[in-house]
């Protein structure tokens, strides 16, 4: 197995001579395009990647495979932009909000309280949102691949239930490495630490954080719900994640095969979101089970909170255009 040791060893060799599509490192039968993800191997983003795999070795006859390093093998996933946009990896499936700082229009996915609803998230990425998004890649040696959604983010913690903004003060939360998240937990009155997910139960269990917001099914799968006791309904984002690959990969295909590639990535959207629908419930069950406690939140008074911040990033005219088209398709 390869280790991540081995792997950013070899990419630092890679590093010192002329850069090659990880793709062209196959025999020329075999084309083998790695695909990286910090979740655990039945994670409905893993398994939909997975299921991009199996169709593209079907329908190539085994020339086009994937081999897919999950549990974050291969590093965080800022470390997973970087190697993609320099070919040493083929695919990455990243958090939006990791993305905000580079590429500026996912903030728009990730604005608070820009989605209603799971059912307006995916309504509104499918009448062309997602597309408008995942052409903005290109500029930076990306393309975009697909957009999935990732259910409402909310708040959890170590000490007490939130319901209003004032029960966040004096919190510190982690957050991704995204301005636009730090900022809205410094707004609602929380300390944000920027922190890997990797990092994020051992930052709970040894307080140097109180607690994090994050989607229901990643709060399972993390097992952050054996340190962090109270939920709170807040739904104050539904960032979803997005699936990339590195613009010297594609490139590198066969026409035919890279077609079919960008095809089914696009075909694997509606296969995780069933994936997911029936995870994040069983995940909710298992979680309610261990006897962590729920609560709904003041919802009218997070989003009068949240409001500031919104009209801050709105300024950004190509972000207002985009920001319009959400709020039409609700």
């Amino acid at each position: 197995m390869t280790t991540r040791r081995a792997f950013l060893a070899g990419l630092g060799a890679a590093c010192a001579a002329p850069l090659l599509p990880a793709a062209l490192h196959a025999d020329e039968a075999t084309t083998v395009l790695t695909a990286t993800d910090v979740h655990v191997a039945n994670y409905p983003t893993v398994e939909a990647v997975k299921w991009i795999g199996e169709t593209m070795l079907r329908e190539t006859g085994g020339r086009v495979r994937l081999r897919q390093y999950h549990s974050g093998q291969l590093g965080r996933e800022a470390e997973a932009i970087d190697m993609a946009r320099f070919g040493a990896i083929d695919m990455t499936r990243v958090y939006a909000g990791a993305l905000n700082n580079a590429f500026p229009l996912t903030t728009a996915l990730c604005l608070p309280y820009a989605f209603d609803s799971v059912a307006h998230m995916r309504h509104a990425l499918d009448a062309g949102i997602a597309q408008t998004v995942l052409d903005g890649f290109g500029a930076r040696d990306l393309v975009g691949l697909a957009v999935y959604d990732s259910g409402a983010r909310c708040f959890y913690n170590t000490r007490h239930p939130i319901v209003t903004p004032q029960d966040l003060r004096g919190l510190k939360l982690r957050v991704a490495s995204s301005d636009m998240f730090i900022d809205l937990v410094r707004l609602l009155g929380a300390n944000p630490t920027p922190m890997s997910l990797g990092d994020t139960f051992s930052g709970m269990e040894t307080h140097m954080i109180d607690g994090a917001e994050n989607n229901m099914r990643s709060f399972h799968s993390s097992r952050h719900f054996e340190a962090a006791r109270f939920w709170s309904q807040s739904e104050h984002s539904y960032a979803p994640d997005i699936l990339l690959i590195s613009r010297r990969s594609l490139e590198a295909l066969r026409p035919g095969d890279r077609d079919l590639l960008i095809d089914t990535a696009r075909a694997s959207v509606p296969v995780m979101r069933q994936l997911w629908d029936a995870s994040e419930g069983a995940a909710r069950q298992a979680v309610a089970d261990y006897g962590i406690a729920f609560n709904d939140v003041d919802m009218p008074a997070f989003r009068a909170a949240a409001q500031p911040l919104r009209e801050r990033y709105l300024r950004h005219p190509e972000l207002q255009a985009l920001y319009a088209r959400i709020r039409q398709s609700a």
